[in-house]
């Protein structure tokens, strides 16, 4: 029986949502399945991925053969890394130890350039942030300046206008 690992569609229109799943090559795409090992979800930035590591790696061990997506989310999440491993440690180039300490050390430097891509992200919108902010409060001054304008020129005019008016009526007042 020829088994394939795909991705299995659920969620609603224009919102999909993907378990990951064992299956016959036969079966339809959201059909039967032999075993669900994860899921995917492509809305969430990044993509948010929940695999079964030890499953996944037995059926790619077992001759599974997965779909081009999958293949590119099972070598990110360091499945088709520790495949290699196994089989130097099969062929004897190195020992179970070191195969697992390479892993990790692999490990921690994708989780490491993982974060540090983070971390730039949130810098760099905090700093488009700031200057969003910065230039509406441009603005903000702007407006508020040819606000405060119209008003001295409207007390002016106001003014101006009393103080003719005043001197009219002063003056038939002293006669």
């Amino acid at each position: 029986m020829a088994t394939r690992i795909r991705l299995q569609r659920h969620g609603r229109k224009n919102y999909a949502f993907y378990s990951i799943v064992a299956a016959d090559a036969r079966a339809p795409r959201d059909g039967r399945f032999i075993e669900k090992i994860g899921t995917y979800n492509p809305n969430t930035d990044p993509a948010t991925i929940d695999l079964n590591f030890e499953r996944a790696l037995y059926w790619v061990l077992v001759g599974a053969q997965p779909t081009d997506t999958v293949h590119s989310i099972l070598s990110k999440e360091g499945v088709y890394m520790k495949k290699h491993l196994l089989g130097g440690v099969k062929k004897g180039a190195f020992d179970e130890a070191t195969a697992e300490a390479k892993f990790n050390a692999w490990k921690q430097e994708k989780d490491a350039k993982a974060q540090k891509a983070a971390d730039k992200k949130a810098a760099d919108n905090k700093a488009a942030q700031k200057a969003r902010l910065d230039a509406e409060k441009k603005v903000n001054e702007a407006v508020a300046a040819k606000i405060a304008e119209k008003k001295a020129a409207a007390a002016a005019a106001q003014a101006e206008a009393q103080a003719e008016a005043a001197p009219a009526e002063e003056a038939p007042a002293e006669a």
